[in-house]
């Protein structure tokens, strides 16, 4: 399913490009008259179903802080797609978009009732979007924050699930560039207490056809590790959405536009965990994630 053509948005020459951490980088081909990456969003609010009121969000959340400062997931797990919404101010303390800022501009469609300490040092935050938060069925009631790691020697955060009556730790990230620190991503993939490194080849998880890319990130869940690459190709992106099984509207629109999206550079994760099987420890990828910017 594709989203409505009135919904579709195009890219000016002087349009900004930026990666999943919000970093810029320079396009792959000129952008005029190109989709904006918000396209694929919108298509995969047209796969789920979603109601229209998605949009309305993506539209408050734009007027109130500004276009092209917004990161967007579109994660597939057990069949089902959702979404989630980053926000980055590298100024910390002397941030422009805050979390009170944020729920400020999205409370009239979903409200939030968590408090939170403004002078707490993050760089960054997500929120969970679905269906049921745009229709008024739940207010948002957890607030992903990323603080950094100070004396990692590899660019690194850790990130905290914020609610109203706790704050718990979540996830450790770390960074590697994909050209010079491929051994040490390496390393730490299999520096893991789920999985016997010994029992697979790693290659299973460190896929040799993403690792064209800017960035490699290694994280650390509670319930899964994950790989990031960032920076992709359309024609490496496609290939994500078939390894993950991504749905096939959502396949056939990165297939059917690739001319119209091959200016951009794309960022995709999987979560993976071994099992044992009748034939020894298996990698199993129990979700998938790929990102843009509006």
């Amino acid at each position: 399913m594709n989203p409505p053509s009135d919904r579709l948005e195009y890219l000016a020459t002087d349009a900004p490009c930026f990666n999943y951490c919000l970093w810029p980088y320079e396009p792959r081909l000129p952008v005029a008259g190109k989709f904006a990456g918000v396209n694929l969003l919108y298509q995969s609010f047209a796969a789920a179903g979603i109601d229209p009121r998605a949009y309305d969000l993506v539209n408050r959340i734009r007027a109130g802080i500004g276009p092209f400062r917004t990161v967007f997931g579109i994660k597939w797990v057990a069949g089902r797609l959702s979404w989630e919404f980053y926000f980055y101010d590298y100024a910390r303390r002397e941030r422009e978009v805050s979390i009170s800022r944020v729920l400020d501009v999205i409370r009239p469609l979903a409200p939030c009732g968590i408090r939170v300490n403004e002078n707490l040092p993050y760089f960054m935050f997500s929120l969970d979007i679905d269906d049921a938060l745009v229709t008024g069925a739940r207010d948002l009631d957890v607030i992903h924050m990323y603080v950094g790691n100070p004396g990692s020697t590899v660019s690194s955060g850790i990130a905290y699930a914020v609610k109203a009556a706790a704050t718990t730790l979540e996830n450790f990230y770390f960074f590697f560039d994909a050209q010079t620190q491929l051994a040490d991503a390496r390393d730490k993939i299999a520096c893991s207490a789920r999985l016997d490194a010994t029992q697979f080849d790693v290659d299973r998880i460190l896929h040799p056809e993403f690792r064209a890319c800017r960035t490699i990130c290694v994280a650390n869940k509670q319930a899964a590790d994950t790989v990031y690459f960032s920076e992709v190709d359309v024609d490496q992106l496609l290939a994500f959405l078939r390894l993950l099984d991504y749905p096939a509207s959502t396949i056939r629109f990165v297939e059917n536009n690739r001319g119209m999206l091959d200016h951009l550079r794309y960022d995709v994760g999987l979560d993976y965990v071994a099992e044992n099987s009748e034939n020894g420890p298996e990698i199993r990828m129990v979700k998938g994630g790929f990102y843009g910017v509006f």
